[in-house]
């Protein structure tokens, strides 16, 4: 669609330089972006009214699919929303092996994302060896937890598995390959021409727009603004475990870059410590059924930022509310700043600069155009809905 002298370019929801369904419309003027409109709910898939028909217990199994990568970070965010609202509070040793468990996730997200962003310039060389040296870690969490992505490590009270001092020896040994990889990787893209030219300067997220949009995770922090929840909103073991708030201030992908691999190599000092002063004694605690009428909010630092559960309980053993609020979704707006000014080649890195999950994002609301009304259906008037319109469907 033109507009004078500029076009309106759809990508998305099915586009090659996305992997997951999701649009977006750029206003280009020649190879310029001038403007970015966001749609997002393509890949709604229901989870938080799907958390309201089921038990505690069983929202473990539906909370760690809400996303592959970040599985245990919405757990262990879950674990403890549930455990504030009950009163109850995990072990020691229990919040130390969540945060082991935290760290390792984080170093295969940010591997795992060091390998796509180099995929998206180009560069499938460094894309195949970070994404080969990834697999070291998914081993040590299969080592751990007995499986590579959903791990089922916590449990409401505590965890599901203890670590033993043979499988801690191996994750060490583990954690010096990573360290010397992470090291190489450091040196490469603050060196190489091919990862210089298409990030230095690309995507540009001032401090004063990081905090305006609310950026969170390493997007804010590659913008010089050192936010971090596990430090400024200690849970787990964190308010225990010395470690640095990485950042960087170029404010362009390129920091992105930079701000990951230097997190890589901190999430590694973490375990390191967390292995050496693991306490002693039980690694979980008995949890009621059911859970009296209360509110609780729960924050971690998930690998891409802020990760916000809600929860309210009605004094059964389901909760009558849940709200997830997923570091992409907050960092959206950002993104379509970073765009802005851009070039239409540029597009794929700096979308994938903020490291987007979709999946994990969408949300569903009901918007009524004419009567200007906004609002959500119970899971009842669903139901009933659905039925309709299946039976009219024939």
């Amino acid at each position: 669609m033109s507009k004078g002298t500029s076009f309106e370019i759809p990508i998305g929801p099915q586009h090659p330089a996305l992997k997951e369904p999701e649009s977006f419309t750029f206003v280009v003027d020649g190879e310029n972006v001038v403007d970015v409109k966001p749609r997002i709910g393509y890949n709604h898939r229901g989870i938080e009214k799907a958390l309201e028909a089921r038990t505690y217990l069983q929202n473990l199994y539906l909370i760690e699919r809400v996303c592959g990568i970040c599985s245990h970070a919405h757990v262990f965010c879950y674990s403890q929303n549930v455990e504030e609202a009950a009163g109850i509070e995990a072990p020691p040793r229990a919040k130390y092996i969540r945060t082991i468990v935290a760290e390792l996730e984080r170093i295969h997200s940010h591997l795992l994302w060091v390998g796509i962003a180099a995929h998206e310039i180009g560069f499938d060389t460094l894309f195949m060896y970070a994404w080969r040296d990834r697999e070291v870690v998914m081993d040590l969490l299969e080592l751990i937890s007995g499986n590579r992505v959903n791990y089922a490590m916590n449990t409401i009270g505590g965890v599901r598995r203890d670590i033993q001092s043979d499988v801690a020896e191996e994750v060490r040994k583990g954690l010096q390959k990573l360290e010397e990889r992470a090291k190489y990787y450091t040196g490469i893209c603050t060196s190489e021409r091919t990862i210089l030219r298409r990030a230095v300067g690309v995507g540009i997220l001032k401090p004063a727009d990081a905090l305006t949009l609310s950026a969170v995770g390493p997007t804010l922090r590659a913008s010089g603004i050192g936010r971090d929840i596990r430090r400024d909103d200690p849970y787990g073991a964190y308010d225990e475990i010395p470690f640095n708030v990485i950042t960087h201030d170029g404010c362009d992908v390129a920091s992105r870059v930079i701000v990951r691999l230097g997190e890589t190599l901190e999430a590694i000092g973490i375990v390191r410590y967390a292995l050496e002063h693991l306490p002693e004694g039980e690694i979980k605690v008995r949890a009621p059924r059911t859970v009296a009428s209360n509110e609780s909010v729960s924050r971690v630092e998930a690998p891409r930022g802020e990760l916000i559960h809600y929860i309210r309980s009605n004094d059964t053993d389901k909760p009558e509310r849940y709200k997830i609020r997923s570091p992409t979704l907050g960092n959206i707006l950002s993104v379509c700043k970073m765009l802005v000014g851009g070039y239409v080649a540029d597009i794929p890195i700096v979308l994938a600069a903020i490291d987007p999950c979709f999946s994990c994002t969408d949300r569903m609301a009901f918007v009524d155009i004419e009567g200007e009304r906004e609002w959500h259906m119970t899971g009842e008037e669903l139901r009933r809905y659905g039925i309709k319109w299946y039976e009219a469907k024939g």
